[in-house]
C-alpha cells in the first residue's frame, strides 16, 4: 500500500508540474526517483508526458528507463520521438537491449539507425536480431570473458583487470584458437589459483553450455534444475557467442508466464503490447469465434432430442449445464497438472505413460465420485419438484442412473482430452496452453451433453 501512495503522489507531481509547464522542478522531481519506479509510473501516463520525461533525464538513465517500459508504452513513444532521439536512447544500451527495441520498430527505422553506428556496434545487434525473440540467441548477452586455451591463471586475471564494460562476470570461458567453447573456470577458483597454473586445469567438471536454437522456457528450465547465475551460449559449431544470465532468465519466466495465463484464458500476450482497442477485440474475438461454432452445435444436439424425443428432452435438458460444467472443470484440472509439469520440464510429466497411469487412476476415481453424488442430487431434485409422477411413462430411476452414468462418461471423456492434448500441441509445435483455452473448453461442452443426451435415451428405450 505505502508503494502504491508513492507512485500515486508521484504521478499527481508529475501531472501538476507537466501541465504547468514546470520543467525545472519535474526534472529535480525525477532526479531523486528510481529507474523501475519511473518505468512502473510512465505506464500509466499519457505518451506526451512520458516523452517529456525521458527528455529531463540524463541520457544514461533515459535509456535504462525507456527499456524497462513494457512494448505498448514505448510504441507510443515511438510515434512521439524523431529519429534523434530513438538514436541517442538506443547508443546508451547494450547491445541485446538494443537489438530488443530495434526488431519493434519498422525495418526503415531499425535500419536508418543500425546505418549511423559503428560498424561494430551494428554488426553485432545485426547478428543478435537474426536469432527468433524467444530462442537462447535472440535473448543472450553477446558480451563475455573468454580466454584462449594454454593461457595460465595470471594472464587470466590480467585480462579481468583491464575490462571496460560495467558487466557483472561470474566465469571465465575457455576457448580454443578457433573459438570453440572448451569449458569454465569460476572467478573464486580463478583467483585461488597458482599464477603459472594452466587455465585448463581449472576448467569445472561439469560445464554447461546452450545453443543459440534453445527456445527460452527450456533455458529457464536449465537454470532452475542446475542453480546457475549465468551460462554461455553457442552456435552450431560450438563457437562461444555469448551468455545468458539470470536477471535475463527472470524477464523470461515473467514473459512465459504472462503468455501461458493469456492462451489460457483465450487471448493473445499480444493485446498488452498494443494500444488499439479494435486490435485486442480482434485478437479476442479470433478464440470467441470457435466457441460460438462449438456451442452451436451443442445447441443442435439438444434441439435434436426436444424434437425427436421431447419427454426425454424434458426430464433431461435442465441438468445437462452440470453435466457440461463438471466435466469441463475435470478436463481443466487434468489440462492444468500437465501444462505446468511440461513448462517447468519436471521428468514426470514428460514422460506421457507415467502421467497416464496416474491421471487415469485420478480421474477414475473423481467420474465415480461425480456420478454418483449427481445421480443422488438428480433423483433428489427430481422427487422435490415432482418432475415425476407415477403415470408419466417415464422411470426417474433409470433417468437418474442415466445420469450418474454420463457424468462419469463425460468425466473420464474430458480428463482423457485434458491428458493427451497438451502432449499432442507440444509435439506438433503449438503452446500446449491452447489444450486448456476456450476451444476445448467448448468441445469438451458439446462431447458431454451428448453423451449425457444418448445415455439417458439408451436406459429409456
Amino acid at each position: 500500500m505505502a508503494e502504491e501512495l508513492k507512485a500515486k503522489q508521484l504521478i499527481s507531481k508529475i501531472n501538476e508540474f507537466t501541465e504547468n509547464n514546470n520543467i525545472d522542478m519535474l526534472c529535480t522531481l525525477l532526479d531523486q526517483q528510481r529507474t523501475s519506479r519511473l518505468a512502473e509510473v510512465m505506464e500509466l501516463l499519457e505518451g506526451d508526458r512520458n516523452a517529456v520525461i525521458l527528455g529531463c533525464l540524463p541520457k544514461e538513465e533515459a535509456s535504462e528507463v525507456f527499456e524497462k517500459l513494457d512494448e505498448a508504452t514505448r510504441a507510443e513513444l515511438y510515434e512521439l520521438l524523431n529519429i534523434r532521439q530513438l538514436k541517442t536512447l538506443i547508443y546508451e544500451l547494450d547491445p541485446d537491449d538494443a537489438a530488443d527495441i530495434l526488431s519493434e520498430l519498422p525495418p526503415s527505422a531499425s535500419e536508418h539507425l543500425l546505418r549511423t553506428m559503428k560498424p561494430d556496434e551494428s554488426e553485432t545487434i545485426k547478428n543478435l536480431m537474426q536469432y527468433s525473440d524467444d530462442s537462447a540467441g535472440g535473448i543472450m548477452d553477446p558480451l563475455f570473458l573468454s580466454v584462449p586455451k594454454g593461457s595460465t591463471a595470471h594472464e587470466a586475471i590480467e585480462l579481468l583487470k583491464i575490462q571496460e564494460s560495467d558487466e557483472d562476470f561470474y566465469a571465465v570461458y575457455v576457448v580454443d584458437i578457433e573459438g570453440v567453447y572448451l569449458g569454465d573456470v569460476r572467478i573464486r577458483n580463478l583467483l585461488s589459483a597458482e599464477p603459472e597454473q594452466k587455465i585448463e586445469e581449472l576448467i569445472e567438471e561439469n560445464s554447461l553450455s546452450v545453443s543459440v536454437f534453445f527456445d527460452q522456457e527450456e533455458i529457464k528450465n536449465i537454470f532452475s534444475k542446475n542453480d546457475l547465475i549465468a551460462v554461455p551460449v553457442v552456435d552450431g559449431n560450438n563457437v562461444l557467442v555469448g551468455r545468458i544470465t539470470a536477471d535475463r532468465v527472470l524477464e523470461v519466466a515473467e514473459e512465459e508466464a504472462a503468455e501461458d495465463i493469456y492462451t489460457i484464458a483465450g487471448t493473445d500476450a499480444e493485446e498488452l503490447y498494443d494500444t488499439s482497442v479494435f486490435r485486442a477485440a480482434r485478437i479476442r474475438m479470433t478464440w470467441l469465434v470457435p466457441c460460438l461454432i462449438g456451442t452451436g452445435v451443442t445447441a443442435i444436439v439438444m434441439l435434436f432430442f426436444k424434437n425427436s424425443h421431447t419427454e426425454v428432452y424434458t426430464v433431461a435438458a435442465a441438468f445437462a449445464p452440470m453435466i457440461a460444467a463438471i466435466s469441463g472443470n475435470a478436463g481443466l484440472q487434468t489440462s492444468a497438472v500437465v501444462i505446468c509439469g511440461l513448462a517447468t520440464g519436471h521428468m514426470a510429466a514428460l514422460n506421457l505413460g507415467q502421467v497416464f497411469i496416474r491421471e487415469a487412476r485420478i480421474a477414475l476415481l473423481i467420474a465415480l465420485s461425480c456420478g454418483v453424488i449427481g445421480g443422488l442430487i438428480y433423483t433428489g431434485l427430481s422427487d422435490v419438484l415432482g418432475n415425476h409422477t407415477p403415470d408419466s411413462g417415464l422411470n426417474y430411476m433409470m433417468v437418474s442412473a442415466a445420469f450418474g452414468i454420463a457424468m462419469s462418461a463425460s468425466v473420464m471423456v474430458s480428463t482423457t482430452l485434458g491428458l493427451f492434448l497438451p502432449f499432442l500441441f507440444k509435439k506438433i509445435g503449438i503452446d500446449p496452453a491452447i489444450s486448456s483455452g476456450p476451444l476445448v473448453t467448448t468441445a469438451n461442452d458439446s462431447i458431454s451433453v451428448s453423451i449425457y443426451l444418448f445415455t439417458t435415451l439408451a436406459f429409456l428405450g
